[in-house]
């Protein structure tokens, strides 16, 4: 199975990517976590995000806040898929982060998740592994089907708790 990469532009976007790690372990999928910065590490995003098909890796997640460079930079260094989460760093609660990110030119495409949403995007990167990778598509789909049963479970306790 192929790697995700979980970049992160500064070590405090750790407790963000916490989550994303949590999910890809639920997966079993293998991971790597970096610090590297589009702005004070450039040299060394830019290797990473050359090298990263060579070693292994499938799907490369970035996190960052701000100004939030680093999925661009990291996109267009590889054609690997690259999913962006904006980080809420600053006082414009990540909104400066979703539109760095969101906001790519035509042939450079980030996919990216919410806000601080690790959690989405190491889902999103499973889907991507998923593709060719069955066992991977029967756990997301298992999981899935059991987060069903569960709002369905509680939507049956309110109702019948509720309803006249």
């Amino acid at each position: 199975m192929k790697k995700v990469a979980l970049i992160m532009g500064s070590d405090s976007d750790l407790p963000v990517i916490e989550k994303g790690i949590k999910v890809l372990k639920e997966y079993a999928i293998p991971f790597e976590v970096h610090v590297y910065s589009a702005h004070r590490t450039p040299v060394q995003a830019k290797e990473f995000a050359e090298s990263a098909r060579e070693n292994g890796f499938g799907v490369i997640i970035a996190a960052a806040g701000k100004a939030a460079h680093l999925a661009g930079a990291m996109a267009a260094n590889t054609t690997l898929p690259v999913i962006g989460i904006p980080v809420k760093a600053t006082v414009l609660d990540g909104m400066d982060a979703l539109l760095s990110t969101v906001q790519m030119p035509k042939g450079m495409p980030v996919a990216t998740v919410a806000i601080d949403a690790a959690d989405n995007a190491a889902l999103l990167a499973a889907q991507i592994l998923a593709v060719t990778d069955s066992r991977l598509a029967a756990l997301i789909a298992e999981k899935r089907e059991a987060a069903a049963r569960e709002v369905l479970k509680k939507n049956d306790e309110i109702s019948s708790k509720y309803s006249q």
